[in-house]
């Protein structure tokens, strides 16, 4: 895999390697993103991310809410598969959305990208709810990524309060473990209001994502939408979803 780009700043280690199309993003180490815009998919994370909006009919995701953008690669995917009409993505680390723009391909013009505190962000934030809601944040120790925020009642009740009525909550987590021990799958006031919940994860990944949606979505929902997606070049999408039980109120 070619070098394209390397940068230190402030103690922290940057790198963008290609491979043919594929553009990685590496933050001391750890890998932050992939896309290559000649491939319908990443095969990683990113994918997982974005799948839940295809639960909503087609047109109904219109404003989206990106926090942790890294490389921009779940950008990327929602304009290909989504296409809403507004997508404002967080990140803390300017760096991260230099390289989005810059070698992502993540327009001012598709995008908004804003530097800042996703927490004091979503705080302050006044502005219509979102429809989709994809929380991504992460950091590293000792080259490994952690979560940055716990997934604890106080930042979920944070996220559902600029969900829309019908939104959809989708969050990142390093395996099933945290997925199941966040406030969203053992507290019932936080969970209330959501209709269905899924978890998707890959085979060759520890990663585990939530999907906590304010709709009655199916399984064959999702794999209907996928199969109306124009065909394009590429391997066959892999992924494993399950059903999440929501906490019950005790």
């Amino acid at each position: 895999m070619a070098l394209l780009w390397r940068k230190t700043c402030e103690g922290t280690d940057y790198e963008v390697r290609s491979a043919g199309h594929t553009r990685r993003l590496y933050t001391n180490g750890v890998f932050h993103s992939q896309y290559s815009p000649a491939r319908p998919w990443t095969h990683g994370v990113w994918d997982l991310l974005m799948l839940p909006a295809l639960f909503h009919p087609p047109g109904e995701i219109q404003r989206v809410l990106v926090l942790g953008v890294g490389g921009g690669a779940v950008i990327r995917l929602l304009q290909s598969h989504v296409r809403p009409r507004e997508i404002i993505g967080i990140d803390l680390n300017p760096v991260h959305l230099s390289v989005a723009r810059r070698f992502f391909g993540v327009r001012s013009s598709s995008a908004a990208l804003i530097a800042a505190d996703a927490c004091h962000w979503l705080e302050n934030y006044r502005g219509p709810p979102f429809d989709l809601i994809i929380e991504d944040l992460f950091g590293d120790a000792d080259g490994q990524p952690r979560r940055a925020v716990p997934l604890d009642a106080g930042w979920c009740a944070l996220l559902k309060r600029h969900l829309s009525r019908r939104g959809s909550l989708v969050v990142n987590t390093l395996g099933p473990g945290e997925l199941r021990r966040s406030a969203l799958c053992t507290r019932w006031h936080t969970a209330r209001g959501f209709r269905r919940a899924w978890r998707l994860d890959l085979p060759v990944y520890d990663n585990v994502v939530g999907a906590f949606l304010r709709v009655d979505a199916e399984r064959h929902t999702l794999y209907k939408a996928l199969e109306a997606l124009p065909r394009t070049p590429g391997r066959k999408l892999d992924f494993r979803l399950r059903r999440l039980a929501l906490p019950e109120r005790g």
